[in-house]
């Protein structure tokens, strides 16, 4: 998108921190300062941040937040934060909105939705806040590609919004049962995957949960596409041999990183219990020829 509006895409990706004697999670992989301050210069026009994080689960704290507002502010330049897991966010970890930064307001597009809010995906209704010079020119465009979504979806999700934020933090609060029954499930995930001797990074919000595979040893079928990513294959022998379907994480990366990143898969948690009793039993199933491959 940014190449047809006759940009040029800077990509720069989160890197993964040592640990040891505990489970990675996600806020173990940070931006590198002294890189993402490099990646600016004078054209450049604008950055996207994605809060929660997909396909990580990241959770930006504010001092994070802070260092990419400074240069914003330093460059003049916009931010589009994409902030659609804001209300799956676990643990003590909270999500802090860039836009409500100190000079961050008038230059950030804050984008939302209904189908993450309200676990309706199929419904494609979301939104997008900011200040009403910069709001303009993205309804323009709205107008003349989908002009608008179905009306009675977004009465629905208006009417969501009305009754959710009346009971905001009690305990029948949809969001607040979405987020504990979501952890719960986070959880269950993670301790099966590292029961089976997996290695597993635990995510501060959204639903997905990614895979370090690199201690896995499997003869994978020799591919036609030479160029093809080592995860890519994995997950086709996981479909194939195991009838378990993983997402390979190399796709969310650009050309110039794909490869640094080909040794992780991702899972959905947010998903029925019998399902994620059906991965449990494959996992352990695979687990007494799995261990003989480390």
């Amino acid at each position: 998108m940014v190449r047809m509006a006759g940009g040029h895409p800077v990509y720069i990706p989160l890197h993964p921190k040592p640990v040891s004697g505990r489970l990675m999670t996600s806020a173990d992989w940070v931006l590198d300062p002294a890189e993402l301050a490099n990646k600016f210069n004078k054209r450049t026009k604008a950055i996207v941040v994605n809060t929660p994080n997909n396909p990580l689960g990241k959770v930006f704290n504010r001092e994070e937040l802070q260092m990419i507002t400074d240069l914003c502010l330093k460059h003049n330049v916009l931010c589009i934060s994409d902030e659609v897991y804001e209300w799956l966010v676990y643990d003590a970890n909270r999500h802090v909105r860039i836009a409500g930064l100190p000079g961050m307001w008038e230059r950030t597009i804050t984008v939302g939705s209904a189908g993450k809010t309200f676990s309706a995906t199929g419904w494609k209704v979301g939104w997008a806040i900011g200040p009403k010079d910069i709001i303009r020119h993205l309804q323009t465009v709205h107008q003349n590609s989908n002009y608008h979504c179905a009306t009675a979806a977004q009465q629905a999700v208006a009417e969501g919004f009305v009754k959710e934020f009346a009971r905001l933090g009690a305990p029948d609060s949809y969001f607040t049962n979405l987020r504990q029954e979501l952890q719960l499930k986070r959880d269950q995930l993670a301790a099966c995957l590292s029961s089976v001797g997996l290695k597993p990074i635990v995510p501060e919000g959204g639903y997905f949960l990614i895979v370090d595979i690199s201690a896995v040893k499997i003869d994978l079928p020799v591919s036609t596409d030479t160029e093809q990513p080592y995860d890519y294959r994995f997950v086709k022998w996981l479909i194939t041999n195991k009838g378990l379907v993983t997402i390979p994480v190399s796709a969310f990366y650009s050309s110039e990183h794909k490869k640094g990143f080909e040794n992780f898969i991702r899972f959905c948690f947010a998903k029925e219990d019998s399902t994620l009793s059906k991965a449990e039993q494959i996992l352990q199933e695979w687990k007494s020829t799995l261990l003989t491959h480390f």
